[in-house]
Formats: structure tokens, sequence, C-alpha cells
């Protein structure tokens, strides 16, 4: 149910374009300011604190974003989230979220992009996808039981990781939970012993449509043209 569209080859176009670094400092940035400064409290802050060291972000740089973002520096941040909605080609239902400092700039560049889909007015597409919590985790026992550590940890639903996103040797799960039990789920995996490689609210597609060749060509072309954009966080779509 969780495993959707990934964004293939994202880091390879951000390090090219000198993206990445920015994405994972507003990632940070608003993890601080929406839970706190320390990531044992703060799962999201910890799962964006391991990928921004795991693409070699400079601690300085870490450290800045951090308290910045839980308003340690006196600076306020200008960054807020705006939802955009529409379809790829071939009818792909998709939604795009952004994080950025001036929407007047954002709004015409992504409905720019989607001339090769369709803008739709907000909750156009909404009803294709359920919005909830995802924790995406690994753990050095190979085989841990997920299932009961989801249980455990108050889970809705657990499935695996991804082949390419599991290290050999480790256990590799994705838990779904509700908007409001994200971080205690988190908090409860970690305690268990898995960590945390993801912990965010994401639209989770419902079903995804099948499309081969040339047509499935054309919407991950789409859709990587959404993700490359600077103000763009996440781009989530009815499509594997």
């Amino acid at each position: 149910m969780g495993a959707q569209w990934k964004q293939a080859g994202r880091e390879a176009h951000a390090h090219k374009r000198g993206q990445l670094v920015a994405k994972f400092v507003r990632e940070i940035m608003i993890a601080a300011k929406l839970g706190g400064a320390d990531p044992d409290l703060n799962a999201r802050l910890a799962a964006a604190l391991e990928k921004a060291r795991k693409a070699s972000v400079t601690r300085d740089t870490i450290d800045r974003a951090i308290k910045k973002g839980a308003g340690l520096t006196g600076e306020k941040i200008e960054l807020e989230t705006v939802v955009y909605e529409g379809y790829a080609p071939h009818k792909v239902a998709v939604v795009v979220e952004c994080l950025t400092d001036n929407r007047n700039r954002t709004a015409p560049e992504i409905r720019s992009l989607f001339r090769a889909g369709a803008l739709g007015a907000p909750g156009s597409v909404a009803f294709f996808f359920n919005r909830l919590g995802v924790v995406e985790a690994t753990h050095a026992d190979g085989a841990r039981d997920a299932e009961s550590d989801a249980i455990e940890a108050g889970a809705q639903e657990v499935e695996p990781l991804e082949e390419e996103e599991t290290p050999p040797g480790r256990k590799g799960a994705r838990f779904l939970t509700g908007v409001k039990e994200l971080d205690a789920v988190g908090r409860a995996l970690k305690a268990a012993g898995w960590q945390i490689v993801a912990a965010e609210l994401r639209h989770v597609a419902k079903e995804f449509k099948p499309l081969e060749g040339a047509a499935h060509a054309e919407v991950v072309e789409f859709l990587n043209a959404l993700d490359d954009h600077d103000d763009v966080h996440r781009v989530y779509a009815a499509f594997r």
C-alpha cells in the first residue's frame, strides 16, 4: 500500500543542479520547527539528519538548519507548505508538496510544468490518496518480526521495504500509522532497535495505475521534471 512511484535518480539529478543540500536543509528546518531540535524526541528530524549525513552534508550546515528551524537563532522561517493537485499524462493522479518562501513565484512555475498533464483545483485528486504517517526503517536482525513490532508500536499496517532500500543482512519495513500517531510509533520502533530511515506524513495512493512501455516512460519523465524543481519537496503519484 505504501510503496509507490519513487523519485528515480532524484539524488543524481539534484547533485547535478546543486539542489540536494538545499532540499535536505529545508527538510531539517521544517522537522525541527514542527517537532523540536532533539532528534531523540523527533523521529522526522532524526530521519532527515540520517539522510543528510549519508549525502555528506556538513555538520555546520546541519547544525545551522536545526537551530534555525527550532527558532534558536532568532531568525524567522519564511517557508510554507503549498500543495498542488492534478494529473500526469495518461490520467495518473499526482499530489505535489512544495516548500516555498514565495508562493507567487512557485505557482506559475508549477503550473507551467503541468502543461504536459493537467493541474486541478484543491481536492481534485485527494480522494485517490490516504493521508498517513509513514515510518521506513531497518533492523540489524534480518529475521526480526516486523508485524509484532508494528502491533506493539501502534502502527496500522506494515509491509516490506523494497530490496534496493534495504542494506544486506538487515530487515526493512514500512510502517503505516494514523497522522497523530506518527511520532509515537517512530519512538517505539526506535526503542525496539529499528533504525529510522524516514518518518513523515505522506499521501499514500489507494490504488496504482498500471502503465508500460512508452506511456510508463512518459509519466516518469513528467514526475522527474516536477521533482527537479527547487521548491518541490515531495511528489506523490498513483503509479508504480
